[in-house]
């Protein structure tokens, strides 16, 4: 195996385009609703079960997470890329890239990185990610948040993959910044939580402009 940039551009490419498949906005499409429209305007699974239902949310979440973990763990192999975990990354942050500005819809509306995130990391690492899952599911089952739910698993991540290692290591280090990038993606999220105002799963949205 080499690690020619051809193929790591192609790897990158097709990560991108991966992560730009618009799951949420195409099931809405596919109910008759605009999603960018609709309760947080997020292209992401909990407006869709907020608007849809949690069939539809547990779709759109199972293919972003697949969106995320399918590159990451089949593309280096599949190309030839040697280099290890790097690479892997790499091909993770550009399928994150992709959610988040999605080419298909020229940028417009995308997703906030979380279940895409988490499926890169289930390829990465996969203890630390179930962890992470775990610590989103209690957090949402006792305070009905989502959002708060995913900042606390970002940041669970983050901190297993640390004492996993034991040293601030680069995938340590790479840990946090995607940690750090959830709280950036979910920034409107938290002032709300801090008003107040933040809306529990189970609520139904209404048109874009509520939260």
């Amino acid at each position: 195996m080499s690690s020619s940039p051809a193929m790591i551009a192609l790897a990158l490419v097709v990560a991108y385009v991966a992560g730009s498949f618009p799951t949420a906005y195409l099931v809405g499409r596919a109910n008759g609703v605009d999603l960018r429209t609709v309760g947080s305007g997020n292209l992401g699974a909990t407006n869709v079960q907020r608007t849809l239902g949690w069939r539809w949310g547990l779709l759109v979440y199972v293919v972003d997470f697949l969106k995320g973990w399918l590159p990451t763990l089949l593309l280096p192999g599949a190309l030839g890329i040697a280099g290890g975990w790097p690479w892997g990354v790499a091909i993770g942050v550009a399928a994150i890239a992709g959610h988040v500005k999605p080419v298909f819809l020229m940028g417009k509306g995308g997703g906030k990185g979380v279940a895409t995130a988490s499926g890169v990391f289930m390829a990465l690492a996969p203890t630390a990610t179930l962890g992470a899952i775990a610590a989103f599911i209690v957090i949402v089952a006792i305070t009905r948040y989502v959002s708060l739910g995913s900042l606390v698993g970002a940041l669970c991540l983050a901190l297993i993959l640390l004492f996993q290692a034991r040293a601030v290591t680069p995938l340590v280090a790479v840990g946090f910044t995607i940690a750090a990038f959830v709280f950036w993606t979910h920034r409107e999220n938290v002032k709300r939580l801090m008003r107040g105002e933040e809306r529990r799963i189970g609520r139904a949205s209404t048109p874009n402009g509520a939260t």
